[in-house]
């Protein structure tokens, strides 16, 4: 959700940077923009616009009209408030005093809104924000303890998740940060600052980053940034070195980020795999924390994500439960804290989440440390929250993901989870050695069976052209495959636009079929040979009442030709792996469905790429 840029210095123009900055944060998802501009001891200038940043810098005349060296920017998503330019961030006090945006959520913003107001402050906007940076007011005036101890006051009194970008009046060329479970990360540069919240928006200019820890505050000056606990005491960081270089975050010659990522996953599998395998085909797990003994001694594995994520646990679901024989549980993230899990000593809780700051799933790990259980996170962000909070961290190597839609960061996900089923089963005995190294064998071929599929992309492309004005689409598969089929409906939803469900295909008599009529498209999943016919024979069924089928299996099977209208095959692997290949044609056809009705592939409406609210 939402986006942040602060930037001070000495000499060069804070507003381009900004712009350049929220530009690389359009990912994130938003409908308003925002910047506010300071130059010297001069008033900021605060300039907003409802819709694409295109606007913003059109008014601005790409920053080049408001002057200054010290200034924050903001991408909003609307939360409190529909959008609009006076919802739009930054928001400020009347006198100009304080100037600030805000990622995150107040909860108790109507209380704390109601106490400004007993207090002589009017409000123009219906936004939370506004609450917060005058709520900073408030306390810097009545107080006079300096902004530090403003925003300490006022973090104490809040409720929700923020990350707070401040400047004040009487501090010219400073930038006051604070932070509670929204993401956010201090740069450093020659006589520069940077704030943000995401590592793209600043990494064109700097690789040296702090990240900013919960309850934390931060004072930014060209060149220098100095933090504070939440009691004002100065707190030492080390910074982190960036590994990602700025052509990371290109298209690099692809029409959008989507494809590109589609196209990278042979890499990011590779990347994954290879920090975990070693030469002679053994798994070494070490890099995470876990120890054999704790491996073999787990009782229970629940598994903790939301959306994409989510689908990777439940294809692990049917992996772990098969290889390593002990109960897996798959939880809803934003359902996990509200069902008084039964968790404690000898159960392992993963958390799996691309940007590693998923407000729900950020929430479900602390309820399980809590409850007593060991939290192992699957993230792809060096530093971000999970990881520092889990008492354990797989780290997948998809590199940045700027797409709203993920794809290789989901594969990555799929490899790491199987990888760790794999070696459960082998420590706890359930797999001997010659089954693991046949295993880890076959998953080595991977990248190459990937890069064959997406090779047949136009195949695809032209099976989508034909179904771009489908109102609605049913994915069926049995298993592994079903699991497979929950990502493929989503994608096609959230960047086509076109309403899909996934079934398990044996459900399909138990109500669904009803809906099936001349013409509807749906596509079949069947790459687990003994569940393969089962799955034929539900696709039968929906054909003889009009539907379009579309079936994806394995090299081997051509007598789906005999059922289908259209099918993809994919490479032979071992069935336990064959969700990797699967959800390839499925990316691409919600890919080229998107293209053909003209949207904006890597930025859906309505959606954001890193939910950092609940």
């Amino acid at each position: 959700m939402c986006g942040i840029v602060g930037f001070t210095n000495r000499k060069i123009q804070a507003a381009p940077v900004l712009l350049e900055g929220l530009s690389r944060l359009e990912y994130r998802g938003y409908d308003s923009a925002g910047i506010a501009v300071r130059d010297q001891d001069k008033d900021t200038v605060v300039v907003r616009a409802k819709g694409r940043l295109k606007i913003l810098e059109e008014k601005t005349n790409s920053g080049l009209s408001v002057p200054g060296t010290c200034g924050i920017g903001h991408t909003r998503w609307a939360t409190h408030g529909e959008p609009s330019e006076t919802n739009a961030h930054p928001h400020v006090t009347e006198d100009m005093n304080v100037v600030g945006v805000h990622n995150g959520i107040i909860e108790n913003f109507s209380e704390l809104k109601d106490k400004l107001e007993k207090n002589g402050y009017t409000f123009y906007s219906q936004t939370d924000t506004e609450v917060a940076v005058k709520l900073v007011d408030y306390y810097y005036k009545k107080y006079q303890g300096g902004p530090i101890d403003a925003l300490a006051k006022t973090m104490v009194r809040v409720r929700g998740s923020y990350a707070l970008a401040i400047m004040f009046k009487d501090y010219p060329g400073e930038i006051y940060v604070a932070r509670k479970d929204s993401p956010m990360i201090v740069g450093l540069g020659e006589d520069e600052a940077y704030v943000a919240s995401d590592v793209p928006a600043i990494l064109k200019y700097t690789r040296t980053v702090y990240y900013v820890e919960n309850l934390e505050m931060a004072r930014l000056e060209p060149g220098k940034a100095t933090f504070y606990d939440l009691n004002g005491d100065e707190v030492k960081k080390d910074t982190v070195q960036i590994e990602w270089d700025a052509e990371s975050a290109e298209k690099g010659g692809f029409e959008h980020f989507m494809m590109k990522e589609i196209h990278e996953q042979p890499v990011a599998i590779r990347d994954t795999m290879n920090s975990v395998l070693t030469p002679d085909g053994h798994i070494d797990l070490s890099s995470t924390g876990l120890t054999e003994e704790q491996i073999r001694n787990f009782k229970n594995v629940t598994i903790v994500a939301c959306g994409s994520a989510w689908h990777v646990g439940m294809a692990s679901q049917y992996v772990f439960e098969d290889l390593v024989r002990m109960p897996v549980r798959v939880e809803l993230a934003s359902e996990f804290r509200y069902r008084n899990p039964i968790l404690g000593e000898g159960d392992l809780v993963i958390i799996i989440s691309q940007s590693g700051e998923t407000a729900d799933s950020l929430a479900a790990l602390r309820e399980a440390k809590d409850l007593g259980a060991t939290t192992l996170g699957i993230v792809n962000v060096v530093g971000s929250s999970i990881a520092r909070e889990a008492d354990h961290v797989f780290y997948t190597l998809a590199g940045p993901e700027i797409a709203v839609a993920t794809t290789k960061a989901y594969s990555a996900q799929l490899i790491a989870m199987d990888i760790l089923a794999m070696e459960f089963a082998y420590l706890r005995g359930k797999m001997d050695e010659k089954k693991l190294l046949c295993m880890t064998a076959e998953m080595r071929t991977l990248p190459d069976k990937i890069q064959q599929l997406i090779e047949d992309k136009e195949r695809i492309q032209w099976f989508a052209s034909k179904f771009a004005n489908a109102q609605d689409v049913f994915f069926i598969g049995r298993g592994l495959d079903y699991a497979i089929c929950l990502e493929g409906s989503l994608k096609m939803k959230e960047i086509s636009y076109i309403h899909s469900e996934a079934y398990a295909a044996g459900e399909l008599k138990h109500g669904t079929i009803s809906l099936i009529e001349d013409g509807i498209l749906v596509i079949g999943v069947m790459t687990q040979n003994d569940l393969y016919e089962k799955t034929l024979s539900n696709m039968v069924e929906v054909k003889s009442r009009g539907a379009y089928l579309a079936g994806i299996t394995n090299y081997g099977h051509y007598e789906i030709e005999d059922t289908v209208n259209f099918n993809v095959y994919i490479p032979k692997t071992d069935p336990h792996f064959s969700a990797t290949l699967a959800v390839i044609p499925l990316q691409l056809t919600g890919y080229y469905l998107a293209v053909a009705r003209g949207l904006d592939v890597d930025k859906p409406r309505n959606l954001a790429k890193s939910v950092t609210v609940e």
